[in-house]
């Protein structure tokens, strides 16, 4: 049980990050589509890969962040500032012109799996976000900064990662039409998102001062 519950976040939250049609997710469908599956799941291991490096990096940050209450507080003043400009910015680029979701075009066939891990790096939105996340689990004891549980996080994390890919690639064609509908409002639900972290990081500041 004790295992469980870390692999079981883990794998929740890294899929429920990876969810949400990207570049990289976008990409493994399109491989899948115009190449063959076996490839576009070698895409997605490579990919994987590096998912389990950040969340690992991410942990370990986030460990340190959490033993220390002035930096982690001055990192949630600095966080509200950004979420909030975040929520600004999108929701006045949501009411732009339509844009359409950019897939990235792979000329060569070979090292689908170097490809995957390239991508990946690229994207560094994962370490805040595990960051994030353990550290708001940790606040109410669902995460512990031990060896194994963080481990069995991270494990879960790859395995969360590699399924929400392997969704894109295996069901991409029914879910083309509604992850459509989300590419034309995802500045909206971005937004929303962000919006909400920003109150929820507000609470947290003025929790520290009282």
């Amino acid at each position: 049980m004790f295992l469980t519950l870390p692999f079981f976040l883990g794998f929740l939250t890294s899929s429920a990050g990876i969810s949400p049609p990207g570049l990289i997710n976008m990409t493994a469908a399109k491989v899948g589509v115009n190449e063959g599956r076996s490839r576009a799941l070698i895409f997605a291991l490579g990919a994987t890969a590096i998912v389990l490096c950040q969340a690992f990096i991410a942990v370990i940050f986030a460990q340190f962040i959490d033993s220390n209450p002035e930096i982690l507080n001055m990192l949630r003043e600095i966080g509200l500032v950004i979420f909030l400009g975040l929520t600004v910015y999108f929701f006045m680029k949501g009411g732009q012109a339509k844009h359409e979701h950019k897939v990235l075009k792979l000329h060569s066939k070979r090292n689908r799996f170097f490809m995957g891990m390239l991508l990946s790096a690229l994207n560094f939105f994962p370490i805040p976000f595990y960051v994030f996340v353990s550290i708001t689990l940790a606040s109410y004891h669902y995460f512990y900064f031990n060896n194994l549980f963080i481990y069995t996080f991270v494990f879960g994390s790859g395995i969360g990662a590699f399924f929400a890919f392997y969704c894109y690639i295996a069901f991409f064609k029914k879910l083309e039409a509604k992850t459509s509908f989300i590419l034309k409002n995802m500045n909206y639900i971005i937004g929303s998102i962000t919006g909400l972290i920003s109150m929820i990081t507000l609470v947290n500041v003025i929790k520290f001062y009282l």
